[in-house]
């Protein structure tokens, strides 16, 4: 069974664009990474998936189950933490942590006591005490501490320390090692690339790839990088020139021969070919012409 599954999924708020026919699948027990910047539709998506929100057209399922239907019994199903939380000012960490828990009918005294320990939480403060990583730690209790079946965290490291984020994952892989699918929206490229299995690729709503992470991150553009000049062999199909006194770097993706070819004329002091990462695959996306 897919824990996630889209068909031509489409959401418009009026004659604005929000996502268009987003054809997804996360299988169940992934670790998956959705990537894009701000605006590009991973919080329109996410609040799609969970009834949040209307879909204009298209359809989509969560854990086998319709979101159009059986609502209350999906969501006690999932864990979902949005990328900006708001709580009660007043009340206490404790009791919203309590009122969470209460809202799907479960008893997590111990499992959200476990919770708060790891993440340093103080439960005995109130809202209006806490920063905004703390408040962010909160709404980390209040996703996990039921165990649910299937994570939907979207931006859920924003606002926390390095020592944090490192702990919050370590939680959320010892959960997909129990079975758990973890979904993760982000546009902090290291953590998908570090943490997740696959990932899908959002631009404008649109869904631009989705592959294992391994496969993104290798295509037939390769980051060359040369010391001894500062300005790249002039060759199509190179891009993303970075330039410093005696040294060039650029992304190549045309015929390696023509390149070997045309550095060999050059009078270099070292030369690298390598593999770019997934932020820069990820730039490349990003930075293609719309078709």
């Amino acid at each position: 069974m897919d824990a996630i599954k889209t068909s031509s999924l489409t959401k418009y708020y009026g004659k604005a664009l929000g996502i268009t026919d987003m054809n997804l699948t996360v299988k169940q027990g992934d670790f998956f990474g959705f990537i894009g910047p701000n605006g590009a539709g991973k919080s329109t998506t996410i609040r799609t998936l969970l009834g949040l929100i209307s879909p204009t057209g298209g359809s989509a399922q969560i854990l086998g189950t319709d979101i159009t239907g059986q609502k209350e019994e999906l969501l006690s199903r999932v864990g979902y933490m949005p990328s900006e939380a708001s709580f009660y000012r007043n009340m206490r960490v404790r009791d919203i942590i309590k009122f969470s828990a209460g809202l799907r009918r479960k008893d997590c005294r111990k499992e959200a006591e476990r919770l708060c320990g790891r993440l340093e939480l103080d439960t005995g403060k109130r809202i209006r005490e806490l920063s905004l990583g703390n408040r962010k730690k909160v709404s980390i209790v209040c996703a996990l501490q039921h165990k649910p079946e299937l994570y939907i965290l979207d931006e859920p490291t924003s606002g926390l320390d390095p020592l944090m984020q490192r702990e919050f994952y370590t939680i959320l892989k010892e959960r997909n090692l129990d079975g758990a699918t973890i979904f993760v929206s982000s546009h902090i490229l290291s953590e998908i690339q570090h943490y997740c299995k696959h990932a899908a690729v959002i631009r404008k709503g649109r869904l631009l790839a989705s592959d294992s992470t391994e496969n993104l991150g290798h295509t037939d553009t390769k980051r060359v990088r040369l010391r001894g000049v500062c300005m790249p062999p002039k060759l199509p199909h190179i891009k993303d020139i970075r330039t410093d006194e005696d040294s060039v770097s650029f992304l190549y993706g045309g015929n390696p021969n023509e390149l070997l070819k045309a550095l060999s004329s050059l009078k270099l002091t070292d030369i690298a070919i390598l593999e770019p990462d997934l932020e820069e695959i990820f730039m490349h996306y990003y930075t293609e012409e719309e078709p």
